[in-house]
């Protein structure tokens, strides 16, 4: 069975998604470097990539932060969806064209967050909020964040959401006959039902942070496992809040 699922996970269609997140992170890499490096055009060679890496919307604009904020989200999320993904193949020995389909679809609706969060970053900017590279400037606002994705932990629909998340496949059986791309929308939703307050903690310390963007990949991962993830929801949402008092009282 294990060497079914390696030979299988060697397929064009799987080696496809893998080179889709590993395209995702370089880019992030890129788009982190300091500014001083990023604004070398020798190491881009393009304008667009300057702009891109100016996170400000005085640089790049929506457009430049939504492509911004859709590549983080399928780099990020991508790999949270692996175990649904291997699923949804061992129950219907997808084709590349119905896999493609579903990870489309999963993919669409992180596409459709990134444009709400580009637009947010925007308007946060202009007001001050955060600064160019969207970073807090308010620690009320940093603090408001953190108190508010801590008691998401504890939401009824993030247990909801979770649980499917824990089961996919229970989740694919009950809406098989939707079709590849309506179920690929539906597991997408659930995965942004999961997982958009630790995705909108981004504010709090930088989106291009590699290192908050490492670290919230690997929990929101761990969090979709049965296992560890019911070992993980409750103690982070409490992290998060202690975070949050601290950064309220001015202790950080």
């Amino acid at each position: 069975m294990l060497a079914e699922r390696i030979r299988a996970m060697g397929a064009p269609h799987w080696l496809g998604l893998y080179g889709l997140i590993l395209a995702g992170w370089a880019v992030l890499y890129a788009m982190a470097l300091p500014a001083d490096l990023r604004a070398m055009s020798e190491l881009y060679g393009a304008e667009f990539w300057a702009a891109l890496c100016r996170a400000g919307p005085e640089g790049a604009g929506f457009a430049g932060l939504f492509a911004m904020w859709s590549i983080m989200a399928a780099a990020m999320m991508a790999p949270t969806a692996l175990p649904a993904l291997a699923t949804y193949e061992d129950l219907g020995r997808a084709t590349p064209v119905r896999f493609g389909a579903l990870v489309g679809g999963y993919l669409a609706v992180w596409l459709g967050f990134a444009a709400l969060a580009a637009g947010a970053q925007m308007a946060l900017y202009r007001a001050g909020i955060v600064d160019a590279l969207g970073a807090s400037r308010q620690g009320w606002f940093t603090a408001l964040l953190l108190a508010g994705a801590g008691l998401y932990q504890f939401s009824a629909l993030k247990h909801a959401c979770l649980s499917r998340c824990r089961a996919p496949l229970t989740f694919f059986m009950q809406h098989w006959t939707e079709g590849p791309w309506r179920l690929g929308l539906r597991l997408g939703a659930t995965c942004l039902g999961c997982c958009w307050a630790l995705m909108v903690l981004g504010f709090g310390g930088g989106v291009m942070n590699l290192a908050f963007m490492g670290l919230a990949t690997v929990l929101m991962a761990l969090e979709k496992l049965p296992g560890p993830g019911r070992l993980l929801t409750a103690p982070l949402g409490w992290a998060l809040l202690f975070a949050a008092a601290l950064v309220a009282s001015g202790a950080i």
